[in-house]
């Protein structure tokens, strides 16, 4: 991982958007396009409100595209259903799931790595971070709307100033092309240093869980370009 550093005290300050790893999320039709475009992550969705909701066959994923099962308050034998059928490496949880849940499934399926997801409007109290520090992976920090996820628009960012831990994160919420400049100037700020992938989902869709592979496929050449 490749940092910047100030000439005074060598404090690690931000990496740059080459190191920024890339989910595409919502996946319910074309995936197999998308996967050829090799994201780091592609994102299914086991909820069954959501008009993106996964319940069929999964095609060939290239080895490489890591896929990560959203969930939403879901019992702990379902997660490890869907874990096994589908051979998912990861496991976002996008709803009120308690540090002791995390723990249980941790316990139960622990090859699996685990998400989980804040909700941030205007500001946020990070000491809730604190009780999820050891039972998690990777932090998921989205913007707070009517729905858990791919509400489509963007949060302020500025918020992460305050972050407190060292856990890698995934930036979510309404983020699409035009937020390239923002995501550049991010990148260089020091609350940045944490930020393992940005997430996509709603801005890069022709419909509801079917994606534009044009539009992802710029934004993967405007991430690896850099």
């Amino acid at each position: 991982m490749d940092y910047y550093y100030t000439q005074k005290d060598k404090t690690p300050l931000s990496k740059g958007m080459k190191d920024l790893k890339l989910k595409v999320c919502g996946m319910r039709q074309n995936i197999s396009e998308v996967a050829a475009l090799s994201p780091d992550y592609v994102g299914l969705i086991f909820w069954k409100p959501s008009k993106r909701n996964f319940n069929g066959e999964l095609p060939l994923i290239p080895h490489g595209v890591q896929k990560v099962g959203v969930f939403v308050d879901e019992r702990v034998l379902i997660i490890a259903e869907k874990v096994k059928k589908y051979g998912l490496l990861l496991v976002q949880l996008h709803g009120n799931e308690s540090p002791a849940f995390c723990d249980q499934l941790k316990k139960q399926i622990p090859q699996v790595k685990i998400v989980k997801v804040f909700s941030i409007k205007d500001n946020f109290d990070f000491d809730q971070l604190d009780h999820y520090e050891d039972v998690c992976d990777f932090y998921l920090f989205d913007t707070k709307g009517k729905l858990p996820g791919g509400n489509g628009f963007t949060f302020n960012w500025d918020v992460l100033k305050n972050y407190p831990s060292t856990k890698p994160y995934f930036l979510s919420g309404g983020i699409g092309l035009e937020e390239l400049d923002t995501i550049k100037e991010f990148m260089n700020r020091p609350e940045a240093q944490y930020c393992h992938a940005i997430d996509v989902n709603s801005k890069f869709e022709i419909s509801p869980g079917f994606k534009d592979t044009l539009k992802v496929n710029k934004l993967k050449k405007s991430l690896t370009a850099n």
